[in-house]
């Protein structure tokens, strides 16, 4: 697993070719405030359901508020065979901080 803060991040995404998947294991309610742009939201609790319908091949950045539960999907993630995970240190809220201060927060 790699991990990214919010400028590396942003950095990475503004070069790569493909953009990798940008999951977001929040809350519903907090996925409304706010969120990284083009995230797809898959809360924590659901992920065992829903991982039959991600690509265990494909780069994938797991984001969550503060950067614990995204941490915890990570490491999920890859014990189940997932083998390009970056973990977004500090969340949204780093994000929100660092790279876009306009963003909502809470």
């Amino acid at each position: 697993m790699r991990r990214f803060t919010a400028r590396q991040l942003q950095e990475y995404l503004e070069k790569v070719d493909t953009r990798p998947l940008l999951l977001d294991v929040r809350e519903p309610w907090e996925y409304q405030i706010c969120r990284l742009p083009d995230s797809r939201l898959v809360p924590m609790r659901q992920l065992p359901a829903a991982i039959e319908g991600l690509d265990p091949g494909s780069e994938i950045v797991v984001a969550c508020h503060h950067g614990m539960r995204s941490l915890a999907v990570a490491r999920y993630l890859e014990q189940a065979g997932f083998t390009n995970i970056i973990n977004l240190d500090g969340g949204v809220a780093a994000w929100a901080r660092d790279v876009d201060p306009t963003m909502p927060t809470y």
